[in-house]
């Protein structure tokens, strides 16, 4: 998925003939109501009264726009005012309703993503499920839409991308000289081998495995491959849709012959995509998105991985009963959900434990200690022992997260950040409740997430109109005062001193990552050769590892297999860097207002209000109490121009923080490609040996050095990139305020109806805000009051 840059403050695109296209169209009435069937009656009508401001101001504008085009429809050439104000009209106008909200569940193999999803959806076998082996494949995203029809899309490699992979499955095949019988037996015990004879099979038949390159690139593959690379599939229900999707996304056993045509492409599925009908239970604009633990040997397929977890702004990471206790793989997994935090979009991570309806009671009840009530069933023991795992679990990830993280940070002050469900007890409330299976809570999460992202949206999306409002009508309002010229000169005076003042608030923002840095580089020398050694030792010798240590070397220190833990080597010896800047770095992109000084989002907060009561004090002084539409479009425009940097800001902090790693691993390419040629005898350690000195080489040469360097020159261009920004774009706005100009301005349509909708409009966004908060008061007081079920149906016992 390719990121696209973000346009905040960039000059007025130049008007051409996509200028004059029409808006789109207004979502049908009914249609807007079917989204809501997913909340409850008090939260429904909080979402009705944002969905009728939102479209109320859809409307203004499109009404607005439509007027400006035909005041400027036979004219020769337009003023950049005009172009200005139609530009923006439309981009607002075709802005989407709400950015999706992703939900990354991520968890390893046999964790209970899929049975999860199944149940929140309320699908009991819709995705593949199979006790502990793997059954999801590939990333599959899971959303309502308002299609009368299931629907999924399986997107495939393209040619390329498949080119690049064949060929490291090729030269991982790949032998030049005769082995012992020693070596012979490791290297038939290779995982990364066992997997790239699978794949090959899977896609060209029994002995692919044995064809070069050039061989392989012109065999047939077995399945068909539409010229799109996209797959459609689509069923009236949902049980026709499950059993069509079921053998593109359900890991194919190995050594497995024949099997259905769909399967033969398994191996080039890199995303499905699953669109359900208006659904009461998931709301529309929420992705649930089941993500393997690992990533993919695949560049493609490992990059979409990474990105999938990054663009999510809720973590849930999935872990059994019997897992959550310890183990490698679990800490991965949460040590990649804290980062994702660091580095992406992701503002809140919880565990959800699964499988919590399993417990031996006698062996339950031998261990538990003396002197607790007694238990009298099996439910008790269950409900007792998640509520302990709750605590414990609580208590250990908030800990963790509080290492990692910034004291301030909102997942923090989350008081739940442990869920314990039962995807099987919510189906069958054998032993618990549907209520005590945890499903509807986590349901209910989902719901205030999106609930609370559209009232940010609206609030932002009025108060934007009405900034456009405020400018357009003023076009045509009093003639300007005769000494503007005066007032407006002065104005960009004081904001080209506070742009250096912003300058240096950055440079001190960024000036307090520098000492960890260096303390972190400090510690990467004294440890890499431990953290290295550890990584190239694997329990059993090198016994199933000489291939997969190959994959390593062809992917650059990188591994990802879908059944052991993930390789990085890079990640691996940069990590004490990590673990000395992580809280820092958090601290630094956070959106809270620290009073040190180390926060970023505040000076630039800072800087709009400084500008905004400059503004103020100037109109007051200087008369514009006769011209106050242009003292309010100056103090709106601000507000968005300074508050679409926050998601230009997001965006590069994911290049900044990976870029140690970046650092690391473009220095040790060329050891890695070395050691990827070597073949034949001792071939295994040979690698080591060549990663060994290649590294130590890196090192002495200052490796660790120019990581640090290149980490604070990114910060640096993203410091130039901020000031560039808002110089270009309040230039470009205190130009069109300004009378300055000859042809700047000419006479609209009259747009004063328009102007008092949208004053009206802004004036409701606080009633309305102060609705929804009494509503949801309302709300908490009835579920307090409501009596808790007992246990199951009895009918089940």
């Amino acid at each position: 998925m390719a990121e696209t840059e973000d346009c905040v403050g960039q000059e007025p695109h130049p008007v051409d003939e996509d200028l004059f296209q029409e808006p789109m169209k207004k979502r049908r009435r009914s249609d807007r109501d079917q989204r809501f069937r997913a909340f409850p009656t008090v939260e429904q009508s909080a979402l009705r009264e944002y969905e009728k401001l939102e479209s109320r101001t859809r409307r203004v504008l499109s009404n607005t726009y439509q007027k400006l085009l035909q005041s400027v429809f036979l004219d020769d050439s337009i003023p950049n005012g005009i172009k200005y104000l139609i530009n923006r009209l439309l981009a607002l106008i075709e802005k989407p309703p709400l950015d999706p909200i992703y939900i990354g569940l991520f968890g390893s193999t046999g964790a209970g993503k899929s049975s999860l999803i199944n149940a929140i959806i309320q699908q009991a076998m819709f995705l593949p499920v199979s006790g502990e082996s793997i059954c999801t494949s590939c990333i599959v995203q899971v959303r309502s839409g308002c299609c009368e029809q299931y629907e999924a899309k399986i997107h495939l490699l393209s040619d390329q991308e498949w080119k690049e992979e064949l060929k490291n499955l090729a030269k991982l095949l790949h032998r030049t000289e005769e082995l012992g019988r020693e070596e012979e037996d490791a290297w038939n015990k290779d995982e990364a081998l066992e997997e790239a004879i699978w794949k090959l099979q899977m896609l060209y038949g029994h002995g692919a495995e044995k064809k070069s390159y050039e061989e392989l690139l012109r065999a047939k593959p077995k399945g068909r491959i539409p010229p799109s690379r996209v797959i459609t599939l689509k069923a009236e229900e949902a049980e026709e849709l499950s059993v069509k999707l079921d053998s593109y996304i359900r890991t194919q056993r190995r050594g497995w012959d024949g099997g259905p045509a769909e399967a033969q492409v398994w191996p080039l599925i890199k995303l499905v995509e699953v669109t359900l009908p208006k659904s009461e239970l998931i709301p529309e604009g929420v992705v649930l998105v089941d993500i393997p633990g690992t990533g993919d040997f695949n560049s493609k397929r490992d990059e979409m991985w990474r990105k999938t977890i990054d663009k999510c702004s809720v973590i849930w990471v999935i872990s059994d009963i019997e897992r959550v206790s310890g183990g490698r793989a679990h800490e991965d997994l949460l040590n990649e959900s804290i980062k994702a935090c660091q580095r992406g979009f992701c503002r809140d991570v919880a565990l959800v434990v699964t499988k919590t309806d399993k417990l031996h009671l006698p062996e339950y009840l031998r261990e538990r200690k003396v002197g607790n009530p007694a238990i009298q069933s099996q439910r008790e023991a269950v409900l007792e022992r998640n509520e302990t795992i709750k605590l414990q679990r609580n208590k250990i990830l908030k800990e963790k997260l509080k290492r990692k993280l910034p004291a301030d940070s909102k997942v923090l002050e989350l008081s739940e950040l442990v869920y314990t469900v039962s995807a099987q007890e919510y189906w069958q409330q054998a032993v618990l409740a549907e209520e005590e299976t945890e499903i509807p809570k986590l349901r209910e999460h989902i719901r205030r997430r999106l609930l609370d992202e559209k009232r940010r949206m609206v609030t932002k999306y009025v108060a934007e109109a009405f900034g456009l409002l405020l400018l357009t009508d003023s076009f045509n309002g009093p003639d300007h005062l005769p000494n503007e010229h005066l007032h407006m000169s002065g104005l960009r005076r004081f904001v080209e001193e506070r742009i250096q003042l912003l300058e240096k608030a950055i440079d001190q923002c960024f000036a307090h990552i520098a000492r960890p840095l260096q303390v972190g580089v400090r510690n990467a020398r004294s440890s890499y050769r431990r953290i290295l050694g550890a990584c190239l030792v694997r329990s059993r010798g090198n016994q199933g590892f000489h291939q997969t240590l190959k994959a390593v070397c062809l992917k650059n220190g990188i591994y990802a297999s879908r059944t052991l833990a993930r390789i990085d080597l890079n990640e691996a010896i940069t990590q004490p860097i990590y673990d000395q800047i992580d809280p820092i770095f958090g601290g630094i992109f956070r959106p809270g207002k620290p009073t040190d000084g180390s926060a970023l989002m505040p000076h630039i907060d800072a800087f709009k209000h400084s500008l905004q009561e400059k503004m103020t004090e100037i109109g007051i002084r200087n008369g514009w109490k006769y011209d106050s539409c242009k003292k309010n479009f100056l103090i709106q425009e601000i507000s968005a121009i300074l508050g679409g940097l926050e998601e230009h800001i997001l965006r590069k902090k994911r290049r900044i923080y990976e870029s140690l790693t970046t650092s690391v691993q473009n220095d040790l390419k060329p050891c890695y490609e070395e050691a990827a040629q070597i073949t034949g005898k001792k071939a295994c350690e040979r690698m080591k040996d060549v990663i060994r000195r290649g590294v130590d080489q890196q090192v002495a040469e200052g490796m660790f050095e120019r990581a640090q360097e290149r980490m604070q020159h990114q910060l640096q261009q993203l410091k130039n990139g901020i000031t560039e920004k808002v110089k270009g774009s309040i230039s470009t706005m205190l130009t069109l305020a300004s009378s300055q100009g000859d042809g700047l301005y000419k006479e609209l349509a009259d747009v004063k109806s328009e102007y008092k909708e949208m004053e009206k409009l802004h004036r409701s966004l606080r009633e309305v805000a102060e609705n929804a908060v009494l509503r949801r008061g309302m709300q908490d007081f009835l579920l307090r009051m409501s009596p808790s079920k007992a246990g199951p149906p009895q009918t089940w016992t």
